[in-house]
């Protein structure tokens, strides 16, 4: 298998979102139509691609979907959802839940974050969720976050620029999103549920656990590059 590729640093993976974010406003095509199928209606729910995109050098995978009108925010045309695969862990022991289906395809997934992303294409949230929405390996967030840099999609067989966009996202955000994770750790205190009460992780109540927006200009003028 060949080396997975060097995690970047949050400056460099911004300068890649400034870039790959004007390429599709120069193509004049902007995230989502880069995921769904030209010219069809998304099916609601369903994960574009249906296998989801695989990064067979980096491990890293995402897909895309739309929820039903009603069922997301008014200004949200879909979602990311990112995973690390569970054996780019250093120690995959130590979950505190598992799928609750190990033989489907998707059943080694590590979920990072969802990214929002409005009608025009950019970025408007960050989102962590319950195990139960992703079917993931749920890790304690320490963990999720000492691998976080390992999180590289560039080289799945989907659109090279929304590889690209992704990955940069996350190493762009790293901070952002292992503060979502520790809120969702913390969410999880509250409503009760630890690994030895687990009930919680698969109550239909609780989907969303922690969100954060995203004002990419701020971002950037963090980072030096504004």
């Amino acid at each position: 298998m060949p080396e997975p590729t060097e995690p970047l640093a949050p400056r460099q993976a911004a300068e890649i979102v400034v870039e790959t974010i004007m390429q599709m406003v120069q193509e004049g095509r902007p995230l989502m139509q880069r995921v769904l199928p030209e010219d069809e209606q998304p099916v609601f729910w369903e994960h574009y691609p249906d296998n989801d995109a695989r990064d067979v050098k980096n491990l890293g995978r995402w897909y895309y979907h739309v929820h039903p009108t009603g069922d997301r925010d008014k200004d949200e045309h879909g979602h990311f959802h990112l995973f690390l695969h569970r054996t780019q862990l250093d120690d995959d022991s130590g979950e505190w839940s598992e799928p609750a289906n190990k033989s489907e395809k998707r059943a080694n997934v590590v979920h990072i974050a969802g990214l929002s992303i409005d009608h025009s294409g950019i970025p408007r949230s960050w989102f962590v969720t319950n195990r139960w929405v992703t079917d993931e390996w749920l890790y304690p967030s320490q963990k999720v976050i000492d691998h976080l840099p390992l999180y590289n999609v560039d080289d799945t067989a989907e659109d090279r620029i929304v590889n690209r966009f992704l990955t940069a996202m996350v190493a762009m955000y790293r901070g952002e999103i292992a503060d979502l994770l520790k809120k969702r750790d913390f969410k999880f205190s509250e409503i009760g549920v630890s690994p030895d009460n687990p009930d919680n992780w698969e109550n239909k109540e609780h989907d969303v656990l922690a969100s954060i927006p995203i004002d990419l200009d701020a971002k950037l003028e963090e980072l030096g590059l504004a």
